[in-house]
């Protein structure tokens, strides 16, 4: 196997193999860090593995190309779908479609982030809410519904994060309702004031907007208050996610060639793991 330069050091076996990776892998992603701090991790652990030194040298620690496909909020766990080396490139493509959860609700608070990181804006009787209320009430929001994403968000005005306007003080608007797609959404317990649901949804569907409304339409409020990814496209929670004890070059090389199976069966598919990616490529994050 030949040696690699990497920012005018000579590198060897380990980085050989890791700049050799490419396709799709997902890792779990726990609660705390934003999933581009998860992402950021991931990397200075296979470059270190790699015998690459990136402290003090940004070209260095881009050199390697990755990046996930689709923020979890930091309060959020779950499946962080990761594409290496080409697979990069296939993140849109693969991961659109569905996606499911696991939330936790809270009837009678409302905060102004929609889950349990904000402050409480309004509190709300919900004595009166029966387990077949909420039943009859999730009808309403599966299909094809209208929804208005939250304030505190990923989306953008003018370049920069409503979340990140929102804490600046700002004025900002909210964004109009817009079509998004429920394939399914069921009540698992019922013990208030907590409920806990099971979603699966498409892209642009935010799971926060959805308890809210939960809790305006049984005449009360509600926030979230836990948050889990368990499916997205086709990476389970269960059965594909790494967790960080298996963040190595040797376990993802694995779990690439597992995952061979979960995506589509074109010949470049195929030669994942064997391409050699040449340019040097800065982080798609």
């Amino acid at each position: 196997m030949a040696t690699r330069e990497v920012g005018g050091v000579v590198l060897g076996k380990p980085a050989d193999k890791l700049f050799s990776l490419s396709g799709l892998f997902a890792v779990y992603k726990p609660k705390g860090p934003t999933s581009a701090a998860v992402l950021n991790l991931l990397k200075e652990r296979l470059l270190a593995e790699a015998g690459v030194q990136t402290k003090g040298n940004k070209r260095r620690s881009q050199v390697l190309k990755i990046g996930h496909g689709g923020t979890l909020d930091s309060a959020a766990t779950g499946v962080l779908v990761i594409g290496i080396g080409k697979g990069t490139k296939m993140l849109k493509t693969i991961l659109a479609g569905s996606k499911k959860y696991t939330a936790i609700g809270l009837l009678g608070k409302a905060t102004d982030t929609l889950d349990a990181t904000g402050k409480v804006t309004e509190e709300k009787p919900y004595d009166q809410v029966t387990k077949r209320d909420l039943e009859n009430v999730l009808q309403k929001f599966t299909g094809d519904i209208m929804q208005v994403p939250p304030l505190y968000s990923a989306l953008k005005k003018d370049g920069e994060r409503l979340s990140t306007l929102m804490k600046r003080g700002e004025a900002v608007e909210a964004k109009p309702a817009r079509p998004v797609r429920v394939y399914s959404l069921s009540l698992q317990q019922f013990q208030p004031p907590l409920f806990t649901l099971d979603v699966e949804c498409g892209g642009g569907f935010y799971v926060r907007s959805l308890v809210s409304d939960i809790g305006k339409e049984l005449s009360t409020c509600a926030s979230m208050q836990e948050l889990t990814r368990t499916k997205h496209g086709p990476f389970t929670l269960e059965e594909h996610a790494l967790h960080e004890d298996k963040w190595t070059i040797d376990e993802i090389a694995r779990s690439l060639e597992y995952n061979m199976s979960l995506l589509p069966g074109e010949p470049s598919h195929k030669k994942f793991k064997t391409e050699h990616p040449g340019e040097t490529a800065v982080s798609c994050e």
